[in-house]
């Protein structure tokens, strides 16, 4: 059986916060106390408000540029005059404007994305671990959207100690049909149902996942650095409309 729970006493964070102690007491103020196995789910705001990744909000645009590698996508609303940026950042997250955030940020101010969200974590469950005496997990969350689907949903961007892919390949299913292709992003989807119990405006950027201790392992397993697809293995690499201009202007030799 899988539980999850957000705990109360997190408060404001601000440069320099030392987030293991902060979520140490927090975690230890529960009656769940902390098991071997347990997953703790943060919240990316937090651990980049702890390292001090602000910036004045006049420089949002010049801040996702600088964080940008690829531009996948731009479009202008004609209503507002607004332009959206679909980029793939430095850490390799394909999002809107490279995961800069304006919410829930002191006043004029934005929030880029942690430097490190792999490094964070492992620091995090690294100090957790010390504290509590068990191995426990820690997994970076960020709110981001999905091609071809409306909404967003919370993924990991950074991870310690817990396996990212629950590779199913090679075994079979209900029925003995040997699985080819299925590989779960539990990192993901963790995530996602701890986001349940976070929430977006109740002041509970932690989560505890209990019931997954065979996920969790050693610090030097792969992080979520290894979930995007980029590169060669990347099907989409631009926007329906940058592809056709593209493709056009290759046509006419104007390439």
């Amino acid at each position: 059986m899988i539980s999850i729970w957000a705990p109360e006493g997190i408060g404001e964070i601000s440069p320099g916060t030392d987030l293991a102690v902060v979520i140490g007491d927090a975690l230890d103020a529960r009656e769940e106390g902390v098991e071997a196995g347990d997953i703790v789910v943060v919240t990316s705001k937090i651990i980049s408000k702890a390292e001090g990744r602000f910036v004045a909000a006049d420089d949002r645009e010049d801040a996702i540029t600088a964080e940008t590698v690829r531009v996948v996508a731009s479009r202008t609303n004609p209503a507002t005059g607004a332009t959206t940026r679909i980029v793939e950042s430095r850490l390799g997250i394909v999002a809107a404007a490279a995961g800069v955030d304006a919410s829930n940020t002191p006043e004029g101010t934005i929030l880029l994305l942690p430097e490190d969200p792999d490094a964070s974590a492992r620091t995090l469950a690294a100090s957790l671990r010390a504290r509590f005496g068990v191995d426990v997990g820690v997994l970076v969350s960020d709110t981001l959207g999905r091609a071809w689907r409306d909404g967003q949903t919370d993924q990991a961007i950074g991870s310690a100690g817990v396996t990212v892919f629950e590779d199913l390949r090679g075994t079979t299913d209900a029925q003995g049909r040997e699985l080819s292709v299925t590989l779960p992003c539990v990192a993901d989807e963790l995530c996602s149902a701890a986001d349940l119990v976070k929430g977006k405006a109740a002041g509970r950027p932690v989560a505890v996942v209990r019931g997954r201790a065979d996920l969790v392992g050693s610090l030097e397993l792969p992080g979520a650095r290894s979930i995007p697809r980029t590169g060669p293995t990347d099907m989409f690499r631009k926007g329906y409309d940058e592809a056709f201009a593209d493709g056009y202007a290759a046509g006419r030799g104007d390439a």
